[in-house]
């Protein structure tokens, strides 16, 4: 059996993932951390509700693998120093939380295009996280890069249910290498988070973008 963590189990692709984990009997015990209970009942899982910038202070949760599922849009955060608090020092904060609890491995929902080095913001923060995740140690880090995710978030936000309908038209002329960015469902990408943690392969860094998630989570 194979402790895990996930952070972001609220989220589009978190609920998904949190789903799939428990319907697993190879994932015991499931910590979910999160800000707000999710109060689901499951003999596997205990839920962690902690402030984010408090999780050194967390109880001890022994594991192997942790799963970050962790996002905002800086509309929805307020500000860019809000949203990077999130995306970067948040997602940041749970793995160094999950690598003092023994995890091993590391699985990071980040985004197409991140880059340390990008001028765009959204970009340049999700890149960021990406390198500081490099330099925690874990014995293999995967980190998926979707472009624009699809299904139903449970809450209204009508600029990302725009770009889904506006994805989903033209999913057809993006070919070759713009197929990198294809709409994809957040159900896929959880599959092929849990197809990973099952099957981790040889250690290192890894990074998936569309292709690759549709045939981990097919």
């Amino acid at each position: 059996m194979n402790g895990v963590a996930v952070a972001g189990a609220s989220g589009l692709i978190g609920q998904h993932l949190l789903n799939r984990l428990l319907d697993d009997g190879g994932f015991d015990p499931i910590y979910a951390v999160l800000r707000k209970p999710l109060h689901r009942n499951h003999p596997r899982l205990q839920e962690r509700v902690v402030e984010f910038d408090k999780l050194a202070a967390l109880s001890p949760a022994p594991m192997d693998i942790a799963f970050c599922c962790l996002g905002t849009t800086i509309r929805k955060a307020g500000s860019k120093e809000a949203f990077r608090a999130v995306d970067h020092g948040y997602a940041m904060a749970f793995a160094e939380w999950a690598r003092r609890n023994g995890a091993r491995h590391f699985l990071l929902v980040s985004s197409v295009s991140a880059a340390a080095d990008s001028p765009n913001f959204y970009l340049r923060v999700k890149g960021e996280t990406e390198r500081g995740l490099e330099g925690l140690g874990f014995e293999w880090l995967d980190i998926f890069q979707p472009s624009i995710l699809l299904g139903n978030r449970g809450e209204k936000r009508l600029g990302e249910r725009i770009g889904q309908v506006v994805a989903q038209g033209i999913q057809f002329a993006l070919a070759g290498p713009l197929e990198r960015y294809r709409g994809i469902n957040g159900s896929t990408v959880a599959a092929a988070m849990v197809a990973r943690a099952k099957e981790p392969g040889a250690p290192g860094v890894r990074r998936h973008e569309w292709r690759e998630i549709m045939t981990l989570g097919g």
